[in-house]
């Protein structure tokens, strides 16, 4: 694998914090899926869930199912802080474009 498999995302969503994705592209499915930012959410072990559901996405996946595939790994109890599963797929689809520069 070479570095151009290696995608780099970042957005500051308003009102709100910095969220960084970082991950590759593995026969056009996002893999090694890390988000990071300085938001914060409870239970802190939503993040793994996030990445988890990220994880094996087609890159050309669309914003609508991107959403609702995070939607739908999310409990209804989490609470994000600084955090919205918009600005997830606002930096997944920022981090995807950097493929076709």
């Amino acid at each position: 694998m070479n570095n151009s498999n290696l995608l780099h995302g970042e957005y500051k969503i308003p009102n709100g914090k910095l969220v960084v994705i970082d991950l590759k592209v593995i026969e056009g499915r996002l893999q090694e899926v890390s988000l990071s930012g300085d938001f914060f959410m409870e239970p802190p072990e939503t993040l793994d869930v996030l990445n988890a559901a990220i994880t094996g996405l087609p890159i050309d996946s669309s914003p609508e199912f991107i959403k609702k595939t995070i939607e739908d790994s999310i409990n209804p109890e989490v609470t994000m802080y600084g955090l919205t599963v918009d600005g997830i797929v606002t930096v997944i689809q920022r981090a995807v474009a950097c493929r076709n520069k």
